[in-house]
């Protein structure tokens, strides 16, 4: 069969036929280049969402920068899920934001500005969470940091690189911002001006319809307003608790151990003398000598260092060993060689020369073996059944990592197994008053990090002391509720959803009214529905600042329209909505010297320098050109909800 392929190819037909296929296959392979350039070399490549000049930003960038941010969110509130952070529109600002970053170190390299590594070794040392012990930066310690938030080095260095780069492009555009005068006198006069209007309330209720309302009418509803029903995650956890009891009896310490640890510690069984003293130090020994001799001649050591500007200072008890290491070994010896009441020998210690006077002497005796034995066995005792528990934990620890559930191992233990309701990631039982018990609360956030359902994991709950064993046994997704597990609660939503649109309708023909030369109340009463009276506000700035911890909407809007318009605005939830009108509003007047002025220059200097800064991010952006890939952003969005 060989031969015959051989002889056909080499033949005239045969000749022709192989050139043909060598081109069909070179076609193939031209074509699958042109396709892969347009799909992966430019925006469009599915694994692209953005592109900003020739910086390239993939699916994974976002994905993981969305999920970052999730995680700072829920350090606010634990039940946000990234249905409902999807659902505000957080993925476009997320890539907003690294769009903005990526547009930075384009710029950044196109004219020359760079965040070294120098620079950015710098300041990861000069962080304080990377300090070890002695203060210092520590390796172990940056390492257990990006393990424990599941980073990589290269994405913290870059994160840090992005940070020092808008600090060098951005930040001096802001600095020294200043405004005009005539707008710092303007915007502090605001303060003391005084605004006299009307706001009336409309109330979705006043125009809900009061017919029956069909099921195909709430299930409209329902898929329009499917975001405000999304029900947390929620998730079953199962514990068991053990600790020293777990282990039964033990053997008692032998009497071996028992003589190798009085050995070890003979200089704590041992006769020792401590003393109470009375001190003085001062930078001679001369000095020294006359405080020692003025004391000698009758007086205390007290007035004796009074009378040299000094003060004595009470230490102890304090041993030979404590002492020496505080002051220096010389001063100690001079302390223990004097007796009771008497003054020692000026000694040169850490801080200068030392005078003690021997207040007291205090003689605390050896003790043998047989007399230390049962405070030794009662240590080592307790010492062997920690180092049992510890021992016990690994070997959990070890069956966990084997595939062991958590009902084998708490029969093991012998520990009863509990089972939580479901739970939010708050603590909170989901759509019940109560919250999960108490000894959970050190796990609960770890339950609510695992990914498998039955995957037991150990945790330590008090050092040395408690273990928990405990998995999750049942995850409910975060999504929005079923249309049949609501349905009887939606009626009252859709009637004032309905409500607020027609509240809306009356809202535009009040002001049309009230442009037309009506007073609110009067465009108010025109209504068809019973309306509350609109109430008349007359008030300054300073005077609403003042009274209010948080300005309510209407009074904000109040405050900033001009003088003789009308507008509107929704009140949240549905409620309704607000007519506002103004009237008349009385300029505040304010002198030279007033310190408002320079409050007010301040602060517009900080927002000028603000929107100075966001103008050039802006105008980076624009240089450097961005491409959007709507599709990969889809896919992420579709990824994350996990749908």
């Amino acid at each position: 069969m060989i031969t015959f392929f051989r002889s056909f190819f080499q033949s005239k037909y045969g000749i022709g036929i192989t050139l043909a296929f060598l081109a069909l296959i070179a076609f193939a392979f031209a074509s699958g280049d042109v396709a892969n350039n347009a799909t992966f070399g430019g925006v469009s490549g599915g694994n692209r969402v953005a592109v900003v000049g020739d910086r390239k930003i993939g699916t994974a960038e976002l994905s993981r920068s969305a999920s970052d941010a999730l995680d700072q969110v829920r350090q606010e509130n634990p039940t946000v899920s990234m249905a409902s952070f999807l659902e505000q529109g957080a993925l476009d600002d997320v890539l907003d934001q690294l769009i903005d970053r990526a547009a930075l170190f384009v710029f950044g390299e196109k004219y020359g500005v760079r965040a070294g590594e120098n620079l950015v070794n710098s300041e990861i040392i000069g962080i304080g969470a990377f300090q070890g012990a002695d203060g210092n930066f520590s390796e172990e310690v940056y390492r257990g940091f990006l393990a424990q938030r599941r980073l990589t080095d290269a994405l913290v260095r870059e994160d840090i690189g992005a940070d020092l780069m808008r600090n060098q492009l951005l930040v001096p555009v802001a600095l020294g911002s200043v405004v005009p005068d005539a707008l710092v006198t303007r915007y502090a006069s605001l303060l003391a001006e005084n605004r006299d209007g009307s706001i009336g309330l409309l109330p979705s209720g006043a125009f809900a319809p009061k017919g029956d309302v069909t099921e195909a009418q709430l299930k409209t509803f329902y898929d329009a307003n499917r975001g405000d029903y999304i029900r947390p995650e929620r998730r079953v956890v199962r514990y068991a608790t053990f600790g020293d009891e777990a282990l039964g009896e033990l053997a008692a310490p032998t009497a071996a151990q028992i003589a190798a640890r009085y050995e070890r510690d003979k200089e704590q069984y041992a006769a020792s003398q401590s003393r109470r003293l009375t001190q003085v130090v001062v930078p001679t020994e001369a000095a020294a000598n006359a405080i020692r001799q003025s004391a000698s001649s009758g007086g205390s050591l007290d007035a004796a260092a009074s009378g040299a500007g000094l003060s004595a200072t009470q230490i102890g008890p304090i041993t030979r060993k404590d002492l020496a290491s505080a002051a220096s070994p010389g001063a100690a010896q001079a302390a223990f060689d004097a007796g009771r009441g008497e003054l020692s020998a000026p000694a040169r210690g850490n801080l200068g020369w030392y005078v003690f006077r021997i207040e007291a002497i205090e003689n605390k005796g050896g003790r043998s073996l047989a007399q230390a034995t049962g405070e030794i066995t009662t240590a080592l005792a307790a010492e062997q059944r920690r180092e049992a528990l510890l021992d016990l934990s690994a070997r959990m620890e070890e069956e966990i990592d084997s595939g062991s559930n958590i009902a084998d191992l708490a029969q093991e233990l012998k520990a009863e197994v509990k089972t939580t309701k479901a739970v939010t990631a708050d603590g909170r039982v989901y759509r019940e008053a109560g919250f999960a018990p108490e000894e959970l609360a050190p796990v609960l956030a770890t339950a609510f990090s695992m990914e498998d359902e039955g995957e037991a994991q150990l945790a330590e709950v008090v050092p040395n002391e408690t273990f928990m064993i405990f998995d999750v046994s049942e995850i409910t997704a975060s999504a929005a509720a079923p249309f049949a597990d609501i349905k009887d609660g939606l009626e009252g939503a859709y009637r004032l959803a309905e409500g607020s649109k027609a509240a809306k309708k009356a809202a535009d023909a009040i002001m049309k009214r009230v442009a037309g030369g009506a007073t609110l109340a009067a465009a108010m009463q025109a209504e068809e529905v019973t309306l509350p009276s609109p109430e008349t506000i007359k008030m300054s700035r300073e005077q609403l600042v003042a009274s209010q911890q948080q300005v309510p909407p209407p009074l904000a809007l109040l405050f900033s329209m001009a003088e003789g318009t009308v507008k509107r605005l929704e009140a949240p939830a549905s409620n309704g909505w607000y007519v506002v009108s103004l009237r008349d509003i009385v300029p505040g007047e304010l002198a030279a010297d007033n310190p408002m002025l320079a409050q007010a220059r301040a602060q517009l200097g900080g927002l000028a320098g603000r929107e100075y800064s966001e103008q050039m991010q802006a105008a980076i952006r624009k240089e450097m050109g961005v491409e959007r890939n709507p599709d990969a952003v889809e896919a992420v969005r579709k990824q994350l909800s996990g749908n």
